[in-house]
């Protein structure tokens, strides 16, 4: 069994004390995990501010005890409860049958000043991974997260360089992309515009995956120039695992709707996630987390209202993220699992 849970500092002292708190409140739930015969498979650090949280951050008994023996991704993300620092952790009583890889640049690497190339870079050094490891990017590349930069201005050069790096690999809308958040974040690097997160499995084959379209509510993301799959669903031994891209207020001919109204925004995303699910025989009860992205940060206490009103029982977390379309005031995106 897989379980997901976010936690959030409760305390509203400086950082190390909320690293503390953290670390205190990781190690007891990662012991009660461990009764239940559940590990540690990877984790997902949100800081409100890199450039001056990073290297407290990674110098701490949280991550050096913890965090860094497993797979482990860090992206400013501002949680917006005012935590500073919140932690996704992925636990569970079976091996993992991914490889989970976070690739940030170096300040050398970002002088090139460029998002295109950028993004080519962190593509380049993980199809050498693959190829390392005797695998395809088309049939074992199941997941990615793109953190960008001024999404605003960069966001462009990381769409042109995904088409050109899935074309050259033969990913086409004739076979398929991949699930994928392309959202507004920064790393560690101050002059870096991109970060990328990556979910690939090796032990499975192309007809374990279904592509999730829900063409009754949304457009083919290829109709507005983008190459990615708005859902995936994956078939193992023992059940599905539904990997949802990020998801906003959009309709079937790939049109902002809502525009201005963060209200009927939110309806309509959950309204698209809920009929991707059900594409894959699944339902929004399947869901195992959430991770809601808003453009405003005075935003949040209408949707924290939203999300404790709709989905009390599933953790979730709510970040300051710019989406790529400035329309767009929220975003969302979703892991549900379902035994077969």
């Amino acid at each position: 069994m897989d379980k997901y849970e976010i936690l959030s500092c409760q305390n509203r002292n400086l950082f190390p004390e909320r690293l503390n708190e953290i670390n205190v409140r990781t190690l007891s739930y990662l012991s009660e995990e461990e009764k239940e015969g559940r590990h540690l498979q990877y984790s997902k650090i949100f800081l409100s501010d890199a450039q001056n949280q990073y290297l407290q951050l990674i110098e701490s008994p949280l991550y050096k005890d913890i965090l860094m023996h497993k797979a482990c991704s860090i992206i400013e993300q501002a949680p917006l409860d005012g935590s500073k620092i919140s932690v996704l952790l992925k636990t569970s009583d079976a091996d993992a049958p991914f490889i989970f890889q976070s690739y940030r640049l170096s300040e050398e690497d970002a002088a090139c000043n460029n998002s295109y190339l950028e993004l080519t870079i962190i593509f380049e050094r993980y199809l050498k991974t693959l190829k390392a490891k005797g695998l395809d990017m088309a049939t074992h590349l199941v997941r990615t997260w793109i953190y960008v930069s001024d999404i605003d201005n960069n966001y462009n050069g990381v769409v042109k360089a995904r088409n050109d790096v899935f074309k050259s690999y033969g990913l086409s809308t004739d076979t398929h992309f991949i699930a994928s958040t392309g959202i507004g974040g920064n790393t560690e690097t101050q002059n870096a515009f991109v970060g990328m997160d990556f979910l690939t499995y090796p032990i499975i084959k192309e007809e374990d995956k279904l592509y999730l379209k829900a063409l009754d509510h949304l457009s083919p993301t290829h109709d507005y120039g983008v190459s990615f799959e708005r859902g995936t669903r994956l078939e193992l031994s023992d059940k599905y695992i539904y990997y949802i891209s990020g998801t906003a207020s959009i309709d079937k001919e790939g049109n902002t709707i809502n525009i201005g109204n963060l209200s009927k925004q939110t309806d309509r995303l959950i309204e698209n996630i809920d009929a991707l699910l059900k594409e894959g025989d699944a339902t929004l009860d399947d869901v195992r987390y959430f991770i809601v992205y808003l453009r405003d940060v005075s935003d949040y206490s209408e949707t924290e209202h939203y999300m404790k009103k709709h989905f009390p029982h599933i953790p979730y977390i709510i970040v300051n993220a710019k989406v790529c379309r400035p329309s767009w005031l929220i975003e969302m995106e979703c892991i549900a699992e379902k035994a077969k």
